[in-house]
């Protein structure tokens, strides 16, 4: 007898179904009141985990398609996925201030309709020819740009070592700027969303909701693109050489320092400040994102930015293990590129979280000599007359807060507007128009439901029972993606005499559903066999034997969602990533020539997704939509909840790219615009593929007539 299936799974945080362990229980992998040992089961992944584990790959080749799957898991966790539009930045450039050897003016633009950034422009007072520019973003210190540590804690950073000047120990932010301009640059230093001068906004407020994560809106996208924005203003400049641009920022400025230079070729140089670790990878609602870092840490996002140079500064903080938990793994990369002396990080331990003289003089150094300067001379930190912070804001009685500034209610509603009409002009109408939209929402459905840049796709299935009945043979075992840890119980029932196809049927209530009371297959399930085919099924996370173990879904970060599923899969995720295991394994097995699947029950709605991802490993797919809309979703909590799920045109604009999978969905709304069922009709239109809509629910009859002619 053939004996079927590799298989392959996931991750995350979940709920439970309820269902009856029939007497006969013939479907159990595992011992009775004994539940899988499934890693999934253990405490969830949290931004302050001690460790945040990342391998990097061992090739060149494998590098840079892991480095386009993390690049594209950015930009779509922070809703840049397509970019939006740049609109004209209008800048206002005002109130130059004179300090001698650099002046200083006040900027600001829209980076966006309606939503300004603000913050000083430093030059250098006489420069021959264009000049390095420099991009400062925002840290989380008091009031930002603004920032004056007060004489104590000033007299304390020259005690210390940290400072040498009262000016740069208590104006360390102005002192970066002014060491920048002297070194010959120039700077841009703007600030975060909801402090200093951009205050329409709150900081931590108006992004953390539960119709913020289905459509990806939240505050690191939205600094992320400020930044971006703000870069595209530097390079205006007149005065600015293009081809020696340089990044850096502290803290959250660090995780804003990568992030942009992760995603935008532009920079030449970056570095960002007590920032990147395998420890906390940021504590702020602007540093973090759902899916942002599935299997992942800081150092794979910083290290998208090699072989461009780029150093790192530690200190006593969660950077302190930076040169021995981190620095190796980014070597490791840029060594893939014959350059591993591009990259540096030196910890100062002496120093708590900051970006003092020491740390600065390291960047100057660096900026210095890859912006190709040849001034050591202004390395050395000077002394310099501060700017009093009052002095330094943007808007007066001259420059007042535009008037069509937003609000976070008003902002979000423009970006509502926006997505929906990207989405709209992405409706497939032809062949070309279909890979067009696979091309964006390809990548956004694998991001969204699990599938890992850097996990392994091999397939692990452990034979755990094998007994023949009649005319079949029952293997039951359980199975999961190598080194994953995880054990999601399966049942095989392989017939006697198999015709090449495999039936990947799943339901709400696992895999007990192909067996009757009696202990023997359903009706169904008999006809099935009896036409030759392969019948699997599983308990994907949290139903079936799941059951059995003690474990309770953790709650979701009701503050902002983004915190639990920035680093764990949603439920559903999980869910949908076993179905694509499981598919992956039947595909996989050398007699099957054709694979179906079924989604009955609860299991409907995750089963047409699974069939987006698996798209080219389907013939046909079955299953029961249950009406379902992610419109109606709206507790955190909720096990349906998929971060992005109204982003890319609902449950059917996911599950369009599954075509030219011949594809039958029961319990499909009678609106066309519901779920995005008119994008799927079109994307099946545009494949000339086979789409059959039911408004009625699927039934195990139903299903039989579908894959038994």
């Amino acid at each position: 007898m053939p004996r079927p299936l590799r298989i392959v799974v996931a991750l995350a945080a979940l709920w439970a179904s309820s269902s009856i362990v029939r007497a006969q229980d013939v479907s159990r992998v595992f011992p009775e009141n004994q539940g899988p040992g499934d890693a999934r089961l253990s405490e969830p992944r949290n931004l302050r985990d001690a460790y945040h584990p990342w391998a990097p790959p061992a090739t060149l080749d494998n590098w840079q398609a892991e480095s386009q799957q993390i690049r594209e898991q950015v930009l779509i966790s922070c809703g840049l996925w397509p970019m939006p539009e740049k609109t004209p930045l209008d800048p206002v450039i005002h109130g130059r201030i004179d300090r001698g050897d650099y002046i200083v003016e006040k900027v600001y633009f829209a980076s966006r309709p309606g939503h300004y950034v603000t913050g000083n422009l430093y030059r250098p007072k006489e420069a021959d020819g264009a000049i390095p520019g420099v991009l400062c973003p925002h840290g989380h210190w008091p009031n930002g740009r603004f920032y004056d540590a007060g004489p104590e804690n000033a007299a304390q950073q020259i005690q210390s070592g940290a400072e040498e000047y009262m000016s740069g120990a208590r104006f360390p932010l102005q002192a970066r700027m002014v060491q920048l301009a002297r070194l010959g640059c120039v700077v841009f230093h703007y600030d975060m969303v909801g402090y200093a001068d951009s205050n329409v906004i709150d900081h931590r407020a108006g992004f953390n909701d539960v119709e913020a994560e289905l459509r990806i809106q939240n505050k690191l996208g939205l600094q992320t693109w400020n930044s971006i924005r703000a870069l595209d203003f530097l390079l205006s400049l007149p005065d600015v050489d293009t081809d020696r641009i340089g990044v850096t920022g502290a803290s959250g400025g660090g995780t804003q320092t990568f992030m942009l230079c992760a995603i935008d070729e532009r920079p030449d140089i970056a570095f960002p400040a007590v920032m990147v670790s395998t420890a906390m990878q940021g504590g702020c609602v602007c540093e973090n994102a759902s899916c942002l870092r599935h299997d992942i840490n800081n150092i794979a996002l910083a290290a998208l930015f090699a072989p461009r140079p780029m150093a790192l500064s530690g200190a006593d903080d969660w950077t302190i293990d930076i040169e021995t938990k981190g620095l190796p793994e980014l070597k490791q990369v840029y060594s893939l590129y014959d350059q591993p002396g591009l990259v540096n990080a030196v910890c100062y331990p002496q120093f708590q979280h900051n970006y003092n003289q020491v740390a600065r003089e390291m960047m100057l150094a660096w900026f210095n000599e890859h912006l190709g300067l040849d001034n050591d001379a202004a390395t050395d930190q000077s002394d310099f007359w501060p700017i009093p912070p009052e002095q330094l804001s943007v808007f007066d009685e001259d420059h007042p807060v535009p008037g069509d500034a937003k609000t976070a209610a008003e902002l979000r509603a423009a970006m509502t507007a926006e997505q929906e009409e990207q989405f709209a002009a992405l409706m497939p109408e032809s062949a070309d128009e279909l890979e067009s939209y696979r091309e964006i929402v390809g990548p956004a459905v694998d991001v969204l439901l699990g599938e890992s840049p850097s996990g392994s796709n091999a397939i692990e299935f452990t034979i755990r029972d094998e007994t023949q009945v009649d005319s079949y043979q029952l293997i039951k075992g359980h199975c999961g993606r190598a080194g994953s840890g995880e054990q999601i119980p399966v049942v095989v029932l392989v017939p006697s005499e198999f015709q090449g196809d495999a039936v990947v049927w799943i339901d709400g209530a696992g895999k007990s559903h192909l067996f009757g009371e009696d202990g023997t297959p359903t009706e169904q399930v008999r006809e099935l066999l009896n036409a030759g085919r392969i019948v699997i099924s599983a308990d994907v996370f949290l139903t079936g034997e799941f059951e059995n173990t003690a474990y309770k879904r953790p709650s979701v970060d009701a503050n902002y969602p983004g915190y639990t599923f920035g680093y764990n899969r949603p439920l559903l995720s999980e869910r949908v990533r076993d179905i694509t295991t499981i598919i992956a394994g039947a595909a996989g097995h050398e007699d099957v020539e054709r694979v179906h699947l079924v989604g009955t029950g609860a299991a409907g709605p995750w089963t047409l997704l699974a069939a987006a991802v698996s798209r080219e490993k389907l013939t046909s797919a079955t299953v029961d939509l249950l009406g379902f809309t992610f419109g109606d979703v709206t507790e955190p909590d909720d096990p349906m909840l998929l971060p992005g799920g109204l982003r890319y045109g609902d449950i059917g604009g996911l599950a369009a790219i599954a075509a030219p999978c011949r594809l039958t969905a029961f319990g499909a709304p009678s609106d066309s615009g519901a779920s995005g069922i008119d994008v799927l009709r079109a994307a099946y239109q545009a494949a000339d593929a086979e789409l059959q809509l039911e408004s009625s629910s699927l039934t195990p009859a139903a299903v039989v007539k579908r894959l038994v002619p």
